[in-house]
């Protein structure tokens, strides 16, 4: 199939991943664009700028629990509220809190890098719902179902993307439907495709745009949508915990948002660096919601919507170079994400504009060299986003020894502006810290045996099972295509991963995509590639690296509803 045809489309800016930054980045450009073609007679000519999404609709991967830092959007749409901006509603009532196994501490005082005062309640999946039609009355053009199967390089400079194929069967032949994926040309291709972008990572190691960075450590959300009795929710609260149900070695946190309609967001973070290969994070959500405290919140209520999402928690000390030849790198894909505060959404926002005003100058300059998209790094920094990534660039290093000593100390960066007791820290990749059975003293008995996690009990009102989740993520894959998780030895899994670490992919992911069965007198793992919900948790902490998150047939995955 490497002879094939293709369908070829040329652009002038193309924007890889439907979300803020690619968004906002898009609309800017053409405000640019307009403005100077009105003031210069038309000097700029016809610019044609589009944007590839791998989702079924613009919005239908977009998930995050979110209370947003709006000043981006105010700057990109003055008129956002006459325009319908579906904010939630305004932080109003605040709690963080210490969890025990039974008890809820309060703190009496909300810690500054916590206090959310003039920020928004949002849901990133309606915001980005209604942007999108926004941005298509713009004149940029918005491409669903356009997955970003590949990058096209001229030597080491990008010169577009090549989009997935579609009806290919899971024999890897063509099928009936067959269409070949198109090739689109660009002057410059600007990657937004989120956390653990496929061609991001790709072009990271293709260039070594990483070389002496720390690695990029991640976090995965698990969150639910629930619908309360009438009156019971007070849209704007917000409440952050720490402490239960993660263990004290395991970043992470819980979240409760208050939306309108008496819709409740909630949700747990776990860091992607923990130690224990059983740790589960959707079961930890389980458990965080049989919280005492939790579970009387949500008396009454009813389970609507999950989905889950992995975070870049790594900051400015793991962010990759984010410009070259031909290409930037804006968002979570470069990680700008502020992690003490939880907060990218207008970071995303934020640098996808400046992404837009460096492609302005360099349409001027008829340049889309490195030396040209260099402009995009200088205007990072003179920004509030670097500034703001600056006095946090040791926070999630911080906890590397755990939540008590991490506490300590990053309330000493908050006081020194991040440099904390020992300034700039290194990390290593969070599958690195994953310890074998051994450590914990769960080596089998006999041989053949492979300790497992004691099943868990659900009782489908306040706990649910990963695949009942998993049907409330609207999750749809066409069977009959290639897996896109391509597991690239499975020697390995099974003979290597079981003994040493009991397959940890059966509890990683929080859809339950990959599960152990018996087979041929032993264990073997079992992928379930439709029950995907893309959220790169496997990709991220298999300790062998072997797993590869590629994308799926255009319009495959969740589609996430206020979430």
């Amino acid at each position: 199939m490497e002879n094939i045809e293709r369908d070829t489309l040329e652009v002038d800016i193309l924007f890889v991943g439907a979300g803020p930054a690619s968004l906002a980045g898009a609309l800017r450009l053409r405000q640019l664009i307009n403005k100077h073609n009105e003031e210069h007679g038309g000097a700029l000519g016809e610019i044609t700028i589009a944007v590839i999404e791998k989702g079924r609709e613009i919005g239908s991967h977009i998930i995050s629990g979110a209370v947003m830092d709006i000043r981006p959007l105010e700057e990109l749409l003055p008129e956002y509220k006459k325009l319908g901006a579906p904010l939630e509603a305004e932080v109003g009532e605040e709690d963080v809190s210490y969890l025990t196994k039974r008890f809820k501490i309060k703190s009496p005082i909300i810690p500054p890098p916590l206090n959310n005062h003039g920020k928004y309640v949002v849901s990133l999946n309606k915001l980005i719902r209604w942007l999108g039609p926004i941005v298509e009355a713009a004149d940029v053009m918005l491409l669903p179902e356009f997955p970003g199967a590949e990058l096209l390089f001229d030597g080491d400079k990008v010169i577009g993307v090549r989009t997935g194929d579609k009806g290919i069967g899971k024999d890897g032949q063509p099928k009936d439907n067959y269409s070949p994926g198109a090739d689109i040309f660009a002057k410059v291709t600007v990657l937004g495709e989120g956390a653990r972008g496929s061609l991001t990572k790709k072009l990271v190691q293709k260039l070594d745009l990483d070389e002496d960075r720390n690695p990029q450590v991640y976090a995965v959300g698990v969150k639910e949508i629930w619908e309360m009795p009438k009156g019971r929710v007070k849209p704007g609260s917000v409440m952050h915990t720490l402490g239960y149900p993660l263990p004290n070695d395991t970043f992470g946190g819980g979240f409760v948002y208050g939306m309108q309609n008496d819709l409740l967001d909630i949700g747990l973070v776990v860091g992607l660096d923990y130690s224990d290969p059983f740790t589960d994070p959707h079961r930890l959500f389980n458990q965080f919601k049989q919280h005492p405290a939790i579970s009387k919140m949500l008396e009454g209520g009813r389970m609507l919507h999950y989905g889950a999402k992995t975070i870049p928690e790594g900051g400015l000390l793991s962010q990759p170079k984010y410009y070259g030849d031909g290409f930037l790198i804006v968002g979570d894909s470069a990680s700008f994400l502020n992690s003490q505060r939880l907060k990218g959404i207008h970071m995303a926002m934020k640098t996808g504009m400046l992404a837009a005003e460096t492609i302005f100058e360099a349409l001027l300059a008829q340049r889309y060299d490195e030396a040209q998209l260099k402009l995009f790094a200088e205007l990072v920094k003179e920004s509030y986003v670097h500034k703001e990534l600056y006095e946090v660039r040791n926070f999630h290093q911080a906890f590397r020894h755990g939540r008590r000593w991490g506490l300590i100390e990053s309330g000493l960066q908050y006081l020194t502006k991040g440099f904390g007791l020992f300034g700039d820290l290194q990390t290593e990749a969070g599958y690195e810290r994953m310890r074998k059975l051994h450590v914990f003293n769960r080596l089998p008995k006999h041989p053949g045996d492979v300790p497992q996690l004691e099943p868990e009990k659900h009782d489908n009102k306040l706990t649910f099972d990963k695949v009942s989740d998993v049907y409330r993520s609207g999750t749809e894959h066409d069977e009959d295509q290639p897996p896109h998780l391509k597991v690239l030895d499975f020697n390995i899994c099974v003979n290597r991963c079981t003994q040493e670490y009991g397959n940890p992919c059966q509890y990683f992911c929080p859809a339950a995509v990959y599960e152990v069965e018996e087979a041929d007198g032993g264990r073997k793992p079992k992928v379930n590639f439709s029950n995907c919900v893309h959220c790169k948790t496997c990709d991220i902490m298999d300790p062998y690296q072997i797993i590869d998150w590629v994308t799926p047939e255009g319009g495959g995955g969740p589609n996430y509803i206020n979430l």
